[in-house]
């Protein structure tokens, strides 16, 4: 992980465990990295999306209105992601994401990561498995909470 901006560096961790140095190093290239600041949204409910965000460090929550009252969804912390659904099906954000400390992320949109899978398809094809593995992993969290509510 990289201790500064001097030299940002996309660490072995989440969906980026997979891929080894070199493969970061250039899957790195293909985004941009960014710093945060705390109160600072990442991601505003109902604005485009077109791209992921990966947590280098620092402390994220994500948000939601409903019912005119904001919904704390959850935290969002180191090596974890944020976007990945609209990386692949670009929409409008479903909630906000705000950082709670100031922190580092890796951006990519879905333009730079095709370029990227054209470019390494085996390294991209683990990155897409992570991707995968996280979209399923939140769906499966929605879904018992959805059973738990109805006394599943």
């Amino acid at each position: 992980m990289s201790a500064d901006f001097s030299t940002p560096q996309l660490p072995p961790v989440g969906i980026l465990e997979p891929l080894g140095d070199e493969d970061r190093d250039i899957l790195s290239g293909y985004g941009e990295f960014r710093p945060v600041q705390p109160g600072q949204h990442l991601i505003e409910e109902g604005m485009a999306q077109t791209g992921l965000f990966y947590i280098i460090s620092g402390k994220l929550h994500a948000t939601a209105m409903r019912g005119g009252h904001k919904v704390l969804l959850g935290g969002v912390q180191s090596g974890e992601t944020v976007g990945e659904i609209n990386l692949l099906d670009p929409s409008a954000a479903s909630a906000s994401v705000t950082a709670v400390d100031f922190s580092q992320v890796w951006y990519i949109d879905s333009k730079n990561l095709e370029a990227y899978i054209n470019e390494y398809p085996r390294a991209a094809a683990w990155l897409l498995i992570g991707v995968g593995k996280t979209i399923a992993r939140r769906l499966r969290s929605v879904n018992e909470k959805i059973a738990s509510f109805y006394g599943g």
